[in-house]
């Protein structure tokens, strides 16, 4: 059996709310856009381009610059707006939309959305139910007209709702999806949820009961583009662009897979880490309710707004106050997923946002309950890890309650001789080594098949990395010789010295 420990960022396939990896090469002739609801102070708009911070800043060290990290990244484009008091305060993008084209990036430049589609696929879904056309309560087999979930023992005679679908409550298969090349034979939807070709992803079947736990599953979603299309009769990005993105005024976007001819000239070209295009610029998404929504944070700031004021009853554009109160509400053992939005309440302050992660593209919104307040990136690369220290500046120069992530730590000075009593081999799990290594000053750890990471002294005994969320302290035994260490991750292990 293969064991893993995430010694670094996770990259979440079109799916997960949240997080990226990445790689290194050079980006030439940044070309910078602005245009902007507002005309922000110049000021402010630098500090957020000065303030880039990952989960950790060492004490004394500077924060990073927005340019600099697009370089370092290997990032072609990025596009962001932030929004204040119920108002985009400023919108901008960066770079190339296409660089072999030496496509200059605007704020109309469009990028695959990947799994913030679901937001929207929601708000289309809950216009069904505000419309009497569904519950959201009942079992799905009760609107699939063209396909029936087909039930089994593992979900223990439980039915299946759409309000576990869009929660990801259902218990089902299939994470996220992958896309087809842009000449590759395109799956129905019956198809894709049967696993049959050309679809190139599993079934989407019961993996446990209804209503146990949250389990992210884009499969669950794409039943509801299922159930949307049965009742509707329409093709699903014909509703979704008449009824939901036409209503949010969000006209440069479209849930058209591959987009029509007046939205391509706008699209992004997506990027594979080392800075390769993707062939054919881009991958198709038939799944369209899971992953197929083109749009730019210009966009996505509309959408965000709309959600604030209906939240608080003073706009009703697609659903009213008390729709977007069960929208916005987590749904069963789901922690903290309600219907198309995860809901996190870091420092009290309460958000409802998605993250988004396709070929080639990654990108993450954020919107406050109250106060008005938000902001959407976007970048066409497979590497995100910019978007949190993004996430991070604007935070900070917005006074942005909760979403600073950063902690400002010290690092001690350890005797070089004390160092050495620690280089060995740590026993994680059977067959599972964490290595730890000196280069002079300097502490490494390296666990089985995954990348070496330097290991920065807390105190004399406990260490900690600026790429993961994670501690190891140093165990002495009764002669005082290293006899194992602690690993904190998420969860605790004790790992005997070898």
């Amino acid at each position: 059996m293969k064991h893993t420990l995430n010694f670094k960022m996770i990259r979440t396939p079109n799916a997960n709310p949240i997080l990226f990896t990445g790689l290194f090469t050079i980006l030439l002739g940044l070309c910078v856009l602005l245009t902007s609801a507002q005309q922000v102070p110049n000021e402010k708009i630098i500090q957020v381009e000065n303030n880039l911070t990952g989960k950790t800043l060492i004490s004394g060290e500077k924060p990073m610059n927005l340019q600099e990290q697009m370089r370092h990244y290997n990032i072609k484009a990025l596009s962001i707006a932030v929004i204040k008091d119920y108002k985009v305060d400023f919108a901008k993008a960066y770079g190339m939309a296409d660089s072999a084209t030496q496509t200059k990036a605007t704020i109309n430049t469009l990028f695959q959305a990947a799994s913030i589609s679901k937001s929207f696929n929601a708000l289309a879904i809950i216009k069904l139910f505000h419309d009497k056309k569904l519950d959201l309560y009942t079992d799905v087999n009760t609107y699939l007209k063209n396909w029936k979930f087909p039930y089994d023992s593992l979900s223990k005679g439980k039915k299946i709702n759409t309000a576990h679908l869009l929660s990801h409550t259902a218990g089902l298969s299939v994470h996220g999806f992958g896309g087809y090349q842009i000449d590759a034979p395109l799956p129905n939807t019956i198809q894709i949820l049967n696993g049959t070709k050309p679809a190139n992803s599993d079934p989407v079947r019961s993996q446990f009961a209804p209503g146990e736990k949250m389990q992210y599953s884009g499969g669950g979603t794409t039943i509801t583009q299922q159930l949307l299309t049965d009742l509707t009769g329409k093709p699903y990005q014909d509703y979704l662009n008449q009824t939901i993105l036409k209503f949010l005024d969000m006209n440069e976007s479209t849930f058209a897979q591959p987009p029509l001819d007046n939205k391509r000239r706008h699209l992004a070209t997506g990027y594979l880490a080392d800075g390769s295009a993707i062939k054919g610029k881009h991958h198709v998404y038939p799944e369209q309710a899971a992953a197929g929504l083109w749009t730019n944070p210009s966009d996505l700031a509309k959408y965000i707004i709309e959600t604030q004021l209906a939240y608080q009853g003073k706009s009703s554009k697609v659903l009213n106050r008390s729709d977007t109160k069960i929208r916005l509400t987590p749904y069963a053992n789901s922690n903290g997923s309600a219907l198309g939005v995860f809901i996190e309440s870091p420092d009290s302050t309460a958000y409802f946002g998605h993250g988004g992660s396709n070929y080639g593209f990654q990108s993450a919104y954020y919107g406050s309950l109250e106060g008005g307040n938000g902001l959407a990136i976007m970048v066409n690369s497979d590497n995100g890890a910019i978007i949190p220290e993004i996430i991070n500046s604007i935070a900070k120069v917005y006074s942005f309650k909760g979403l600073y992530q950063t902690k400002v730590m010290n690092i001690s000075d350890v005797p070089e001789s004390l160092l050495e009593t620690y280089t060995g081999r740590y026993e994680l799990m059977p067959n599972f080594i964490l290595t730890i290594t000196k280069q002079g000053k300097r502490l490494f750890a390296q666990a089985t098949g995954q990348p070496k990471i330097e290991a920065l002294p807390e105190s004399q005994t406990k260490f900690f990395s600026k790429e993961i969320n994670g501690t190891i302290e140093f165990v002495k035994d009764e002669n005082g010789k290293i006899k194992e260490l602690i690993l904190i991750q998420g969860r605790t292990i004790h790992a005997r010295k070898l």
